[in-house]
């Protein structure tokens, strides 16, 4: 009997262990939050002075490392994952020998971009236009079919613009390709093409099953008004919640501001959260579900990539909601009734990267005037990295207020981030 099925049912309550494959900073958040409540960590991570292990056990071990997998195992009632770029096959392997919520299966899809595009239309969500790409005269066809711009991706791996290229001219197509091709896949993925073209009335699957060995993948170029987010939450029971929609700023990739409430209408604010609803049932998910959506100006949804774990635009709940994304996470893998997702009060939340760390560690030892003036309160967060690089999240503040413009201007004048561009 597998550990999901010794524990189906029953929910995990307070006094035992969690598991978490990762032991970044959210492993760490999440250790913090589920050791409120009462329960205990263990974190599997490859650095020996992991963000997580500062707060609670770790085993020190690279992620695909069986054994330490094991360990981890032996030493917990439940296991759950951090971020989603951890071995399937690990957690394939640690669903068969103790409890994972979660599962692997959605950890496989959302590990590779063209099985999660599949997957969110199979749910009945959109998704921007997109075609598979294995070689660089199918890069060309698939320009031409979609237009540029259009943006070339990695179908594994990347974050934070990594293992992406924007394509604005035709020029521009060879070099992207061959940046972002990796060695050696060019020729398998055209092995597969031609298998898929040779199957009588089998074509059809075959070449779909093809199309999904494709490498890179290039998306149609979606001119946004912006981009928002939804993490929800479901319980192996099938309750579902979702948090208030946040606004998302990025810079350089990398996300800079979260605006909640989300300068959207209503209209559209509810239905992102029905979508976001829609798609961890429609997925049978179980703990938490980013979504990342873009808003076109007449309004439409088209969601860009999905993140089954805690995400960086769902920290403001830390402090401006009834519930934080933490908790939940908890409470659904744990089988506890969701807890409430009221927002408390109006919050941007910025990001420190490694340039910022100094002036922010500096502002917070002093009494702040301009939150004083403008009737913000900052919250902040660090997350116990050692080396503070340039764009290298190294925490973040909530900048509770009474109005988000309130924020917006004490995040220009504190000057901390007066280099950025969006």
């Amino acid at each position: 009997m597998s550990g999901q099925e010794k524990r189906q049912g029953r929910p995990l309550k307070p006094g035992a262990t969690i598991g978490v494959l990762g032991g970044g900073q959210l492993g760490r958040m999440l250790a913090l939050a589920g050791s409120a409540m009462g329960y205990r960590f263990v974190s599997l991570d490859p650095a020996a002075d992991s963000p997580c292990s500062q707060v609670s056990p770790a085993i020190a071990a690279a992620y695909d490392d069986r054994e330490a997998a094991r360990e981890l195992a032996r030493r917990c009632d439940l296991v759950t994952y951090e971020f989603e770029n951890v071995d399937a096959g690990v957690a394939a392997l640690l669903a068969e020998e103790s409890h994972v919520p979660q599962g692997s299966r959605l950890l496989y899809t959302t590990q590779h971009r063209l099985r999660e595009k599949a997957a969110i239309e199979a749910a009945g969500v959109p998704v921007a236009p997109y075609r598979p790409v294995s070689s660089l005269d199918g890069l060309r066809v698939a320009a031409a079919e979609l237009g540029l711009p259009a943006v070339l991706k990695t179908v594994t791996g990347g974050y934070d613009g990594k293992g992406q290229a924007v394509l604005r001219e035709e020029r521009e197509l060879e070099e992207a390709f061959r940046r972002l091709m990796p060695d050696g896949a060019a020729k398998a993925a055209g092995a597969g093409a031609e298998a898929g073209q040779a199957g009588g009335a089998e074509n059809g699957q075959a070449a779909a099953a093809a199309a999904l060995q494709a490498p890179l993948v290039l998306e149609k170029f979606v001119p946004f008004r912006c981009e928002i987010s939804v993490v929800a939450a479901r319980s192996p029971g099938g309750e579902v919640t979702s948090f208030p929609v946040s606004e998302n700023i990025h810079v350089n990739n990398i996300l800079h501001l979260s605006i909640v409430p989300a300068r959207v209408p209503q209209s559209v604010q509810l239905r992102a959260r029905r979508l976001a609803e829609q798609l961890i049932a429609g997925l049978d998910a179980v703990g938490l579900l980013a979504v990342e959506m873009f808003v076109t100006e007449d309004g439409e949804l088209y969601v860009n990539e999905l993140a089954p774990r805690p995400h960086n635009s769902g920290h403001y709940t830390m402090d401006a909601c009834a519930t934080s994304q933490f908790e939940q996470h908890v409470r659904a893998v744990c089988d506890l009734p969701l807890g409430e997702t009221d927002l408390l009060t109006p919050v941007v939340m910025v990001n420190v990267l490694g340039q910022h760390l100094e002036g922010a560690v500096a502002r917070f030892c002093g009494r702040d005037e301009a939150a004083a003036e403008l009737g913000v309160i900052p919250k902040l967060h660090l997350y116990g990295k050692t080396d503070a690089k340039t764009g290298r999240k190294m925490g973040h503040i909530n900048l509770l207020c009474k109005d988000t413009a309130d924020a917006l201007a004490w995040v220009e004048q504190t000057n901390l981030w007066r280099n950025e561009q969006s």
